[in-house]
């Protein structure tokens, strides 16, 4: 019974770990949204990245994607 209390533990921490690791890091979200202004003909700048990251907040699919943009757009605004 404790083996099995063990690994239910295990499970969720590998779970976990696994669910941070599916969010993309920093750079390449940012890379994305550039390219997405870039190719949509828009000029490049702190704008229309943040409306870009914007869009995808209101289209985020857990509370962690939300924090990851968040912080992307805290990151503009940094000086």
């Amino acid at each position: 019974m404790q083996q099995t209390a063990q690994k239910a533990g295990i499970n969720s921490t590998i779970s976990a770990y696994f669910a941070r690791a599916a969010l993309p890091s920093q750079q390449e979200t940012l890379g994305s949204v550039v390219v997405e202004v870039l190719r949509s003909g828009r000029t490049l700048n702190r704008k229309a990245i943040c409306m870009r990251l914007l869009t995808r907040i209101d289209k985020a699919s857990s509370p962690e994607e939300e924090q990851h943009l968040q912080e992307l757009i805290k990151l503009l605004f940094c000086e």
